[in-house]
């Protein structure tokens, strides 16, 4: 056994058996304990910034502390793949995956990897970004996805998220997560095909968090997802909370249901279902009957910004928005600078919102190739020349903050859509979305430059998230 590979598995026998055993009790003296031994681990200057960060939140008796004890009450299997799997492999070692790689390959690999397995769903959601895609095959074979994830972990990807379609309508996706039981698997679900068998089977895994998607109360989500839906996906999180697994909401945005989101009594009731996370989306005018009238008016996504901010120092429950929370990424994070898309056909998407590919991972293993040759492509990296271009994060999108770098990027690749209709949105749709986003601009810019509310994030030496994938997008802008 090498010295890389014997210290590893060091480190991970100290983070998987030392230190539940040093939490037990879960103190705040044990927890500011663990944190020094955390830093002692952590290779990296900002990982050990982040450690530091979080010792001051535990002193100054944050939420968040609250939301650490949460995660400590999991299920052992749980609790391991997110200390071993998410911390360790995915962060920390991962990092330095990551950094090997691109020394030796000339290109940053992304943090996370997004697959779509199936388009198939049980439900027909109004205005569904992926709705536009067929339905009725799944070209990936099981075969195809464990080579996709073996290559993954060869960048140093652990991190991978599964969307759809409905994954749990592909049973041997279970075998995908036992196999990789190095990874952790973040899992989009309508929560209505999980039952008391698929539970159990997650509970042997324990290294998936299923996020439920909801639209808001009973009213909201029936309304967009179907009647019942609701009710169902609150059953299936009263599941995964008895049987102790990780697991949270997904909540999209639109102008229909966006004011639901900023009543505190809504995140009461997630965390009291056993919510440990929550992510937003701004509805995206993509799929289904793509129209930009259920985007949320430029004032109803500030109100948003700041409720999801405001939250994260409340409650125990760690919430987060992606198009409002640039400031904890460094911007847009499509086109492989810290994630990538491989939809159902296997077509190599910058983002889950952008349909278009220049490759396919099956043709692309045909030809004798690798997934980590689509960051070099015209396309991922004219995205990211372009993503991180706006030096206020709080305007993070090529899709919709800034659709006209959208389209200059697509015409300087040889992009092609996904499904019928993706091109609306730098063509139909354009006009509408560029004049909405000149609206909010005018309010993200007063948050980010004049109210005051991220002076910490302003500050030199940023605690949240690695540079360096960014700078390379940077310097493939020239």
């Amino acid at each position: 056994m090498s010295y890389s590979a014997a210290r590893r598995k060091a480190i991970r026998h100290v983070a998987c058996q030392a230190l539940p055993f040093l939490l037990n009790q879960a103190q705040d003296s044990r927890l500011i304990l663990l944190t020094h031994i955390l830093e002692r681990i952590a290779r990296s200057a900002h990982h050990k910034a982040q450690l530091r960060y979080l010792r001051d939140l535990i002193q100054d008796e944050h939420p968040a502390v609250e939301l650490a004890r949460r995660v400590l009450g999991l299920h052992p299997k749980a609790r391991r793949a997110i200390i071993s799997n998410l911390g360790i492999n995915a962060t920390w070692l991962g990092d330095q995956d990551r950094k090997a790689f691109a020394a030796e390959h000339g290109v940053y690999p992304p943090f996370l990897i997004v697959i779509s397995p199936t388009m198939r769903c049980n439900l027909r959601c109004l205005g569904c970004y992926a709705g536009e895609y067929p339905r009725e095959q799944d070209p990936l074979s099981f075969d195809v996805l464990d080579r996709i994830v073996s290559e993954g972990k060869e960048m140093g990807v652990y991190f991978w998220t599964i969307s759809g379609g409905e994954p749990f309508l592909r049973p041997d996706l279970l075998d995908l997560y036992e196999k990789h039981h190095d990874c952790v698997f973040l899992i989009y679900t309508n929560g209505t095909c999980i039952g008391e068998d698929t539970v159990k089977r997650l509970q042997a895994c324990g290294n998936t968090a299923p996020a439920i998607s909801i639209e808001g109360w009973e009213e909201q989500t029936d309304f967009r997802r179907g009647k019942g839906v609701y009710r169902k996906a609150m059953d299936t999180m009263d599941a995964l909370r008895e049987a102790g697994l990780f697991f949270g909401f997904s909540a999209t945005a639109t102008r229909l249901n966006a004011d639901v989101y900023l009543d505190d009594s809504f995140y009461d009731h997630m965390v009291e279902k056993g919510c440990l996370f929550g992510w937003f989306f701004i509805f995206v005018p993509v799929g289904r009957n793509s129209t930009a009238d259920l985007m949320v008016t430029p004032a109803q996504r500030d109100r948003l910004r700041r409720k999801v901010s405001e939250i994260r120092g409340r409650k125990p429950l760690f919430v987060a928005d992606f198009w409002n929370d640039g400031c904890l990424t460094g911007g847009c994070m499509s086109g492989g600078t810290l994630y990538l898309h491989v939809d159902y056909r296997g077509d190599l998407e910058p983002c889950v919102f952008m349909h278009f590919a220049e490759e396919n991972i099956l043709e692309m293993y045909e030809r004798g190739g690798h997934l980590w040759d689509v960051l070099r492509t015209p396309l991922f990296r004219r995205i990211r020349a372009v993503n991180r271009r706006d030096p206020n994060p709080l305007r993070p999108c090529p899709i919709i903050d800034h659709n006209e770098w959208l389209e200059a990027a697509l015409k300087g690749a040889n992009a092609r859509p996904t499904h019928e209709g993706a091109e609306d949105i730098v063509g139909r749709l354009a006009p509408e979305v560029r004049a909405w986003a000149s609206e909010y601009a005018k309010l993200a810019d007063y948050a980010w430059y004049q109210s005051g509310e991220y002076a910490w994030a302003q500050r030199p030496g940023d605690l949240l998230w690695n540079h360096q994938a960014a700078e390379q997008g940077r310097a493939e802008a020239g």
